[in-house]
């Protein structure tokens, strides 16, 4: 496993192995790796020839410095994992490597996508994350990006920007990874007590219910007060439950409103902040 820390030295060699023609399979991370890192790492060597983690805790989509400063970093183990789970290379990058002197995010135009959910209590988040994941892109061009549906907001993000962009790399949204409880891999997980990891896997129970309901003829009002209702029930705070367009992101009032939809929840365990989604 080959590490770089500068782009300068990671572009060329990637660009030599695409000159072969080789396949570049891309995985861009913060870090604090888990499972779910892992199941984007073995998706992109089953389909490529060569693959890539980058791990960068970007400062531009962080609104509050004390969550940047708080970021788990756990460089030693992410190294061992990735090496463990046959990673080729590693990009590692400084700040200095890819923001300019003074350089912040750049504004996207994103239509509804970045001012739902996620985006109307982070202003200026998703253009931080387009901003360095385009920056990213043009390092390592990739063949292929992989990212998975736990943060499906993201990826619509990110599928937009591409095009905007004109890149040239396709995007690989992957299944979200859950444990056998049905609990999303985060890396936010550590931080709950024994007793929170416990109850955490509620969650997705309460989503897998809205969905059976949604099979059964309710309509989205009433799925959606049975998920709240269930929250008030549960151990968890909710932040919100939304029933939206996959496409837009825009909330539907009726399942006929839009042909491929998705249901999103924000909860608090403590202080800990989960999202989780499903395809309905």
């Amino acid at each position: 496993m080959v590490i770089f820390n500068e782009k300068e030295k990671l572009t060329p060699a990637i660009v030599e192995l695409k000159n072969q023609n080789k396949t570049i399979g891309f995985i861009p991370t913060m870090g604090a790796l888990h499972e779910g890192h892992m199941s984007l790492v073995k998706a992109s060597k089953a389909q490529n020839d060569y693959t890539i983690v980058s791990i960068f805790v970007n400062p531009t989509q962080f609104n509050n410095p004390e969550d940047l400063a708080k970021y788990p970093r756990t460089e030693e183990n992410d190294k061992e994992l990735l090496m463990k789970n046959g990673c080729d290379f590693v990009y590692m990058p400084t700040v200095e490597d890819l923001y300019e002197a003074n350089e912040g995010a750049k504004h996207y135009d994103f239509s509804t996508i970045d001012k739902v959910m996620e985006g109307s209590s982070r202003p200026g988040h998703f253009d931080g994350v387009a901003t360095i994941v385009c920056k990213l892109f043009k390092a390592v061009h990739p063949t292929k990006a992989y990212f998975g549906e736990k943060d499906f907001q993201q990826i619509r993000i990110i599928q937009e920007m591409v095009k905007q962009e004109n890149l040239d790399v396709e995007i690989i949204p992957m299944p979200i990874h859950r444990a056998d409880s049905g609990l999303a891999f985060s890396s936010r997980n550590a931080r709950l007590s024994a007793q929170q990891a416990s109850d955490a896997p509620q969650i997705f129970s309460i989503l897998s219910q809205a969905v059976m309901l949604k099979n059964e003829g309710k309509d989205v009002a009433s799925v959606k007060a049975f998920v709240e209702k269930e929250f008030k029930n549960s151990p968890f705070e909710l932040e919100y439950f939304e029933i939206t367009d996959e496409e837009t992101l825009l909330s539907i009032e009726h399942f006929s409103d839009a042909k491929h939809i998705r249901g999103f929840v924000v909860a608090y365990a403590g202080d800990v902040r989960l999202i989780d989604n499903i395809q309905f």
